[in-house]
């Protein structure tokens, strides 16, 4: 244990940790959306089940490493360019999950905006009757594993070194998915009650929702966006919609006063 407690190790677990919880902010985001439709008393239980889900997965997976690895062998090939390698691109198990799961988040993502936009006023006024709390747990799970397996797949990337998979590196990445988990289980709840709170951070989390989807078909298809690309746009338009929610608020004191 005491090996654990180097510098290395150390900046290691901190690095990993910020990591997870960044990562973890877009999965914050679908659970959050999903509890929406379930009745008020349901939804911190939806959420903290779709939290610690999403932990045991990120263990589980990282406790199978060498399975994790095998994913990225290819399964069969497209007769479309590889960018990676400039033959016919290859497609394995990890793209799979990530075109499947990506194109599932577009679709769920898509039908969201669709009500938010399109629905009937009943629907509307009633949006919580729609789903059952085992509905949305399944979906939880299957976007969990999304998430999870992004997340495990960087963590690995990361940690791993000239040592290879020996149990100090996934003892730090362990420990760094249950403090994140932890961070995301005490703010889950504020930012579901400010997007709840503020009708309009729904529809832009909903379009980090779609954005994300569309990153992950496309890392599916070798297609690699830089994540710092799509942070920077979402924190851009957080800056924006905060700014607009500024403004909301002061025309709101200017018309009481």
């Amino acid at each position: 244990m005491a090996e654990l407690l180097t510098v290395e190790y150390l900046a290691a677990l901190a690095t990993l940790t910020v990591m997870e919880i960044v990562l973890g902010i877009d999965n914050i985001v679908f659970i959050s959306v999903l509890a929406e439709k379930l009745p008020e008393e349901q939804q911190p239980r939806a959420r903290r089940v779709g939290l610690l889900l999403a932990m045991v997965m990120r263990i589980g997976l990282l406790l199978g490493i060498t399975w994790i690895m095998r994913l990225k062998t290819p399964l069969f090939h497209l007769p479309l360019p590889d960018p990676v390698t400039d033959g016919n691109l290859g497609i394995s198990g990890r793209d799979l999950i990530l075109i499947l799961g990506g194109g599932f988040l577009i679709y769920k993502a898509t039908h969201e905006i669709h009500d938010k936009l399109e629905g009937s006023k009943e629907t509307l006024r009633q949006p919580k009757a729609i789903a059952s709390f085992k509905s949305v747990v399944t979906q939880i799970i299957m976007l969990d594993l999304v998430f999870s397996l992004d997340s495990v797949i960087t963590a690995v990337g990361m940690v791993k070194g000239k040592e290879g998979h020996t149990w100090q590196p996934i003892a730090v990445m362990i420990t760094a998915v249950v403090l994140s988990i932890i961070v995301m289980l005490i703010f889950a709840g504020p930012i579901a009650n400010f997007i709840k709170k503020h009708p309009t951070t729904k529809m832009l989390a909903l379009s980090f929702l779609l954005m994300i989807g569309a990153v992950l078909v496309a890392d599916g298809f070798h297609q690699h966006i830089g994540k710092g690309y799509i942070y920077a746009a979402m924190i851009f338009s957080v800056f924006v919609e905060a700014l607009n929610l500024r403004a909301a608020k002061v025309r709101e004191k200017a018309k009481g006063g």
